[in-house]
């Protein structure tokens, strides 16, 4: 392969106060005091075993997602930095990211966390409405939010991402409004507004709450839309919002099917060895425990690993490329899988004859029709 696609690393972070009752993340209850030294040494160790697999290229992007990873002190994110830097080449420009809840930060961390090497934050919001909150077990208020920003801004960290979800318990399109309002009053770089879905094994799937219905979720969607527009933040995925210059580059690594190491308990991973042969796909073991042990342990590899089947890789490619607005080029498919453009121009005809896709000049993007039925069309590309 002459150019590998662009290189990121994530890192799960896997406990959290309380799990929320519709989480389907790998997360985990904290039973004490904050977790110790021995996860950090366990992501270090993990990182060396991962180190042939990516043969001195350049980390991007590193994104510390969890969980909770804000129960982490900074000093642990500062040892954990300098390891992987002494590891492997990471650029200086990298964006690194922070996920961190607002119940769960002390006040002036985020001065701490920029010190250590963090240089964007996403902050887990979710509603400004005290009552929704409740309905969603969150263990935050709505003042802590509030105050988690100004924190944020005192440390110059001002590239933050504020996740809102809409469709909640009772909700309606006013109050998903208001939500949307008072977030972008707090002057975030970006966005992330995604509804709420009830996701299998989780308390909200086997005792659902009373949700809006269909039309007042499309009511909700579409003049959020219009008012995150007028406020200045573009949509440039299904559910990424960003002002000029405020486009998360991890996620946008994610859609354009690039590589990524994953390292912690219960992380995926993508690497790209040779077209089409060999795209591995990689996951760690779920527990925090068990994945501490094997970390300690003399096997070469931790976890699993599989090559993506060369039939599956149109569908793989097509599930990530389809949520962005601006679509994908035909070079972008040719050089991330391996194949050529003939192995997709049945489907890619198919989607455009129902109107779920658009012809531009490069390449495919989704109509509006499209974007609101992505699930139909991703799955015309299933092999």
């Amino acid at each position: 392969m002459s150019t590998p696609p662009p290189l990121a690393l994530y890192v799960h972070m896997p406990w959290c106060v309380r799990k929320c009752p519709y989480c389907d993340f790998n997360s985990h209850a904290l039973r004490g005091p904050r977790p110790d030294g021995s996860y950090v040494d366990a992501l270090l160790r993990d990182f060396e075993r991962e180190l042939a697999m990516i043969d001195g290229r350049t980390i991007e992007t590193v994104f510390f997602g969890g969980g909770t990873p804000s129960l982490f002190a900074a000093d642990d994110y500062a040892r954990l930095l300098a390891g992987l830097r002494a590891r492997t080449p990471i650029a200086a420009d990298a964006e690194i990211t922070l996920e961190a809840n607002p119940g769960t930060v002390e006040r002036g961390a985020f001065a701490a966390y920029r010190q250590a090497g963090i240089n964007r934050v996403s902050l887990g919001a979710q509603t400004f409405s005290a009552s929704s909150l409740a309905a969603l077990g969150r263990i935050h208020s709505p003042q802590e939010t509030l105050r988690g920003v100004e924190e944020l801004q005192a440390a110059r960290l001002e590239n933050f991402n504020l996740d809102l979800m809409y469709g909640l318990p009772e909700q309606t399109p006013a109050m998903a409004l208001a939500d949307v309002a008072a977030a972008c009053a707090l002057g975030p770089a970006h966005l992330s507004h995604y509804q709420l879905t009830l996701e299998p094994g989780t308390v909200f799937h086997s005792r659902p709450p009373p949700l809006p219905g269909e039309d007042a979720i499309w009511a909700m969607q579409t003049e959020c839309q219009r008012l995150l527009a007028d406020m200045g933040y573009e949509q440039y995925e299904v559910s990424a919002y960003a002002r000029s210059g405020g486009r998360c580059r991890h996620n946008l690594n994610y859609w354009r099917f690039g590589d990524y190491v994953g390292i912690g308990a219960g992380a995926h991973g993508k690497l790209s060895l040779e077209l089409p042969g060999r795209i591995l796909r990689s996951v760690k073991p779920r527990m925090p425990g068990a994945y501490i042990a094997a970390a300690a342990g003399a096997e070469a590899r931790i976890g699993e690993r599989a090559p993506i089947a060369e039939d599956s890789l149109p569908f793989e490619f097509m599930l990530n490329a389809l949520r962005l607005n601006q679509g994908f080029g035909d070079a972008d498919f040719e050089a991330r899988t391996g194949l050529g453009m003939q192995r997709v121009t049945p489907a890619l005809l198919d989607a455009r004859r129902r109107g779920l896709l658009e012809r531009r000049a490069d390449g495919w993007r989704p109509s509006e029709l499209g974007r609101r039925f992505l699930n139909d069309l991703q799955a015309i590309f299933l092999p």
